[in-house]
């Protein structure tokens, strides 16, 4: 299996510097600074870099989840949103919650959210990530 890289380089003090990060694909790259991530200055963030990392991990996996209990999903959606709190000892990212739609034909309810509730802690990001925050789903079956 292949190994991936991602570049980032940050210039200057934390309060007034900034920061560039790219992937070894170059399907991604941008700016962040102290203002993108702790405020609402312009560029992306870790947060939002690994909020992309878990949706998209979460969506191929629950489509795999979902074939492999006999159902054919269309299209899963999945929106991520990273949290990340102060606490005494500094900075840390607490919490992941994913917002889950997916139209899949004559999937059953009950199977889809044991579905859904199985993968929040089977993707490998989600993996990677479980004792370290909790990670919340809210999953929909689409008509």
């Amino acid at each position: 299996m292949p190994t991936r890289t991602a570049t980032a380089v940050w210039e200057g003090r934390l309060r007034d510097g900034r920061g560039v990060f790219n992937v070894e694909s170059g399907a991604i790259a941008g700016d962040y600074s102290f203002g993108s991530r702790f405020g609402h200055g312009g560029g992306s963030n870790p947060e939002e870099l690994l909020a992309a990392a878990s949706a998209a991990c979460y969506s191929m996996a629950l489509s795999a989840a979902l074939e492999k209990a006999g159902m054919l999903p269309e299209r899963v959606e999945t929106r991520a949103a990273c949290t990340i709190d102060q606490h005494d000892a500094g900075w840390r990212i607490t919490r992941m919650r994913l917002t889950v739609h997916a139209r899949v034909p004559g999937g059953d309810r009950d199977q889809f959210k044991d579905c859904a509730e199985a993968t929040a802690s089977e993707c490998p990001v989600s993996k990677a990530l479980l004792g370290n925050l909790e990670i919340e789903v809210d999953a929909r079956l689409e008509e």
